[in-house]
């Protein structure tokens, strides 16, 4: 995962991990990180039944979910020290049925900002049939700053 983007903290990769251990949500759904670089990430989940619709697909907020962590922690990779990430505003497009045995969020910054960075995300389906396109968001995320 090379990265055009260089990050403002040299130990990221922790800060975005320690991040992430402390969202219970993505404790609730069983998501880990999968890989980290300056303005990208990638976030996998299992499929469990407990996340789903009526229908057996996982639910839209749980895809909306998982995107919003991606495109927020590709950002908040890139971000000083004294700053945490906020959503802003997100849009997501529903491509397909969210089936598989598990899936996959690739988050990657297109524009690092100052304080107004933007993020886009995709989501994929892994199962025996292969690998498909789930959903895609584009977010725009805030750093908030602690002074």
């Amino acid at each position: 995962m090379k990265s055009k983007f260089e990050p403002k903290y040299p130990d990221y990769v922790a800060r975005v991990e320690k991040s992430f251990s402390d969202q219970a949500v993505m404790k609730t759904i069983g998501a880990s990180i999968e890989a980290i670089s300056p303005g990208k990430i990638e976030i996998e989940f299992p499929y469990q039944s407990n996340l789903t619709q009526q229908n057996g697909f996982i639910h839209a907020g749980i895809v909306s979910t998982v995107l919003d962590s991606a495109c927020g922690y590709a950002a908040f990779s890139l971000m000083p020290l004294d700053v945490s990430v906020l959503t802003i505003e997100f849009k997501i497009n529903l491509l397909s049925p969210a089936t598989g045995d598990r899936f996959r969020g690739y988050g990657k910054v297109k524009k690092a900002g100052r304080t107004i960075s933007v993020a886009e995300a995709e989501l994929y389906a892994f199962s025996d049939q292969g690998k498909k396109l789930v959903a895609t968001m584009v977010g725009t995320l805030m750093a908030v700053s602690h002074g």
